[in-house]
């Protein structure tokens, strides 16, 4: 099984310790000197988020193909606010531009309040029924060999054109987000990669069991990924301590947009209550896995950190690669220092600890040791 690096490229400077310069939305020095980054520090794909106050996804995907030239492009894309025909036409627009480096992460919405701000009011089992219904008219429409036409529950439409070709034979890539029960039975049915936020071992271990078993029963066979913000240093009490300085930055109010939950109320998305669960048992789980974060932030997005050395965070990499997970979502704290340090020493680091441990040795049918292909790297 091969692995896949995906970062998260924003607009402008901003993290649970950095606030955001309000009167900056899209600062286009620091999403070159990001896509650059990216690049040049091995990641496969980066990701471009979604919410109703930034800019758009597929424009900002448009330009850092501009800036790059192997970069593959992960756009988060809410349906229910572009008619599916006009978003596979963009999107194949885009993986024609980039030369086939497009793929789509389809994000039913888990913020009632930030899904209303763009003008959709649907609840979340009828955003999830609507997202199948969604991805199954993309499909279509991409592979389609003559117009297409339509008539379900939630879209209508006569005779879309499929001229608008993707670059590639194959479609483009779905990645899919969500933990609920709704989610996982839309994905096991549609989607290419499952993504979920990090999690302990065993809850990995759990709800991908659960989505395999979910596929298989559908004839299909789908990949996971899972997201960290990983905190590193050169000792592992380097790395504990910028984990607690963090920690005290989110306390301090640097990141007051980011503490807490202004109502008090618990998080209405699935992929957050885990994460909080999770939180419940320590701050500290598994090897390295850190919580304090999440815990802070009411798990708002991807808020669990891996803590040690690049060798610590790289093992704990492969631990969850042995538990069947190909793609890792990697972000800092520190969102643009962080990618560079990523680059230059966690992912080739854990490539070669992947590497080593699907090469056997000739002699004892065993793997090669961490130890080894650490001294090796």
């Amino acid at each position: 099984m091969s692995v896949e690096f995906i970062g998260m490229i924003q607009p402008r400077k901003q993290s649970e310790i950095h606030p955001a310069d309000r009167s900056v939305v899209l600062d286009r020095g620091y999403l070159q000197d990001f896509a650059h980054a990216h690049e040049a520090g091995g990641f496969d794909r980066a990701l471009i988020g979604y919410y109703s106050d930034t800019p758009d996804g597929l424009l900002l995907g448009g330009y850092i193909a501009e800036q790059t030239t192997r970069l593959g492009l992960l756009i988060a894309h809410r349906p229910g606010f572009v008619a599916p025909p006009v978003a596979a036409r963009a999107f194949a627009t885009l993986d024609q531009l980039s030369g086939g480096r497009a793929a789509i992460h389809v994000i039913s919405g888990g913020d009632d309040a930030d899904q209303r701000r763009d003008g959709d009011y649907l609840d979340k089992d009828a955003r999830y029924a609507r997202t199948e219904e969604y991805i199954e008219i993309l499909r279509s429409i991409w592979g389609g060999d003559a117009p297409v036409s339509h008539a379900g529950r939630y879209y209508r439409f006569e005779a879309a054109s499929p001229a608008v070709r993707t670059a590639r034979s194959q479609p483009i890539p779905i990645y899919f987000g969500g933990a609920s029960d709704a989610a996982v039975a839309v994905a096991a049915r549609q989607a290419d990669v499952f993504a979920l936020w990090g999690e302990t071992r065993a809850q990995v271990a759990e709800i991908t069991g659960r989505v395999r078993a979910t596929a298989a029963r559908a004839g299909r066979v789908i990949r996971f990924s899972l997201s960290f913000r990983p905190i590193l240093a050169d000792t592992e009490a380097q790395a504990w301590a910028r984990a607690e300085k963090i920690r005290e930055t989110i306390i301090a109010g640097k990141g007051e947009a980011w503490l807490g939950r202004s109502n008090g109320e618990a998080p209405v998305n699935e992929g957050s209550r885990r994460l909080l669960a999770a939180a419940a048992l320590g701050d500290r789980l598994d090897n390295c896995l850190w919580t304090g974060a999440a815990a802070l932030t009411g798990a708002r997005g991807n808020t669990t950190a891996l803590v040690g050395t690049p060798h610590q965070v790289a093992e704990a990499l492969l631990d969850y690669w042995r538990l069947g997970v190909s793609t890792f979502l990697l972000r800092g704290f520190d969102p643009l220092e962080d990618a560079i340090d990523y680059g230059e020493r966690l992912i080739p680091l854990t490539r070669a600890l992947i590497a080593a441990e699907q090469t056997a040795d000739h002699t004892s049918g065993a793997p090669r040791s961490l130890a080894s292909a650490a001294a090796s790297f």
